[in-house]
């Protein structure tokens, strides 16, 4: 966070990163951070540092970074300040989500955000009330979600060819030589790794344009099948009419890129695994309370085991719920609760 020079208040794009991290670390960082902000507004935890590797963070360096770059420039108490950062942080990241949905054509109340690493789930709130999304969806364990992605998802290698003929000049047979070739390199590629896998399966594309355009189509090929003059040409005009508009008569084709993906598919992870078992219920899951700044003002939260709560179980907030991946702040006039799944989903309350 810093004051450019009109004298406003800014997030980005510099960033301290892991190393040195945020000034709380005491890593050799003085520019306050938004976890810095997070952290004095009493939302993280400095006793519990996500992850682990720190023993406390230090609330009065962030203060003294906060008070010293943002505060005093200013002229506002230090409180302020750090909330102004989160402020302006979440502005920003609203405004992300509305590139994608309102300016798309989309509205954000049918949809609802995943927040995940280890910050995002102290931000969902503010999103659900600035952006007007219906429901913020908290992964079970938000600091490793990506990490679970890469486990569970199938093993996939695309590569192309570059051809960048008309369709007239093509040999049939070649292109079923360079789609062979393409399957030999792929396929050797997933068996590198340490899964073997039964069975691969492929998907052929390619990309093409009438002669004298720039932009080129996306067309699914389907099959091997589909690997000929007359083929490539149906596909062609097909994905051409859904995507742009009626075909253009009697202009010659070009066939200027073949893809091709060898997919082997992992088993589904039921993510119903993740559940609590034998969850404990809301207040016995509480583990005290904390005061924290939001709204101009000091308000008490409670304080959850996030991973002890049981399916089904209710938080209203202001409320904080810890876990060691991630920290979930449920803000004033929000409620969480756990689903069939482990996930934790905040709603407007009412």
């Amino acid at each position: 966070a810093w004051i450019d020079g009109a004298g406003l208040l800014q997030i980005g794009p510099q960033s301290a990163g892991s190393d040195p991290g945020p000034v709380c670390y005491g890593l050799g960082n003085d520019q306050p951070t938004v976890t810095d902000a997070n952290l004095l507004l009493g939302r993280i935890n400095a006793d519990r540092p996500i992850g682990g590797k720190l023993d406390r963070l230090d609330v009065e360096a962030a203060r003294a970074a906060i008070q010293r770059v943002i505060a005093e420039p200013l002229g506002i108490d230090v409180m302020d300040a750090a909330e102004a950062i989160i402020q302006v942080a979440n502005a920003r990241m609203a405004g992300a989500i509305r590139i994608v949905s309102i300016e798309r054509g989309h509205d954000p109340a049918k949809f609802a955000a995943m927040p995940f690493g280890g910050g995002g789930a102290l931000h969902i709130g503010a999103l659900i009330r600035e952006v007007g999304l219906n429901t913020g969806l908290v992964p079970r364990y938000p600091g490793v979600t990506s990490a679970l992605g890469c486990v569970i998802a199938d093993m996939r290698h695309d590569t192309v060819r570059t051809v960048n003929l008309p369709l007239a000049q093509l040999d049939e047979a070649q292109l079923r030589a360079w789609i062979d070739d393409l399957y030999a390199a792929s396929s050797a590629r997933i068996a590198s790794g340490s899964e073997t896998f039964d069975q691969l399966e492929e998907a052929i594309e390619a990309d093409m344009l009438y002669a004298g355009q720039t932009h080129t189509v996306q067309v699914q090929l389907g099959g091997r099948d589909a690997l000929t003059r007359d083929g490539l040409a149906a596909a062609f005009a097909d994905a051409y009419r859904m995507q742009i508009g009626a075909p253009l008569e009697g202009i010659p084709v070009r066939l200027v890129n073949l893809r091709l993906a060898v997919i082997a598919r992992r088993d589904k992870l039921d993510l119903r695994v993740m559940a609590p078992v034998d969850g404990l219920t809301a207040e016995a899951a509480r583990t005290g309370t904390r005061d924290i700044y939001a709204d101009g003002q000091w308000q008490q939260a409670g304080i959850y085991d996030r991973l002890a709560l049981g399916v089904g179980e209710h938080i209203a907030g202001p409320a904080l719920l810890e876990q060691a991946d991630t920290t979930i702040y449920i803000d004033p006039g929000l409620v969480g609760d756990v689903d069939e799944f482990g996930n934790l989903r905040i709603e407007r309350a009412g």
